[in-house]
């Protein structure tokens, strides 16, 4: 009986920790999604007023990039994202879309002409869409990409060079596979 409860609280003590720390890494970047997870639907009206709905882009690779203009970091990766992303893909079956964190439709249209971007931004008011992918508290310049099944297959924080490349080559392999 001694060695029974020995055993199960050294379990209990290992699950404890085990959990703690699978939690931890989950929520390092403040993600509430994971790669394999089909993405959470929404819809949101973009800045030219056309309605987005994530479900119904099935089919297409997807790329949600979530921003705001006041986020020095979103700032530095969006004209990569214009020019090495949408430019070259905008015609292949490939959606991007930048969702704008709480800011009013009338910022976000002159965020876009600042940045001199064309792909298409949507506001995101109370920041409802971002809490679907991540924890409100957490901050923007993230990307989530989506494959053709509506299954999240890469995410990203911050600007950091190696990982947008990563992106970008996920995107290009899953473009190329149809």
């Amino acid at each position: 009986m001694k060695h029974l409860r020995l055993l199960f609280t050294a379990l209990i003590v290992f699950c404890f920790f085990f959990s703690k720390n699978l939690i931890a890494q989950e929520d390092d970047r403040g993600y509430i999604v994971q790669v394999g997870q089909e993405a959470p639907d929404f819809t949101v009206t973009t800045t030219d007023g056309k309605v987005f709905k994530l479900s119904e882009q099935r089919g297409k690779v997807v790329m949600l990039q979530f921003t705001a203009s006041w986020c020095s970091i979103c700032r530095k990766e969006m004209p990569h994202i214009e020019k090495e992303i949408w430019l070259p893909l905008k015609d292949k079956d490939f959606v991007l879309l930048g969702l704008d964190r709480d800011e009013p439709i009338d910022v976000v249209i002159d965020f876009a002409k600042k940045m001199k971007i064309t792909y298409p931004l949507a506001p995101d008011p109370g920041a409802d869409v971002f809490a679907l992918y991540a924890l409100k508290e957490a901050g923007v310049t993230r990307n989530v990409i989506i494959d053709r099944n509506g299954r999240i297959v890469f995410l990203t924080r911050l600007y950091e060079e190696k990982e947008f490349n990563a992106m970008k080559d996920e995107i290009s392999r899953l473009i190329k596979y149809k």
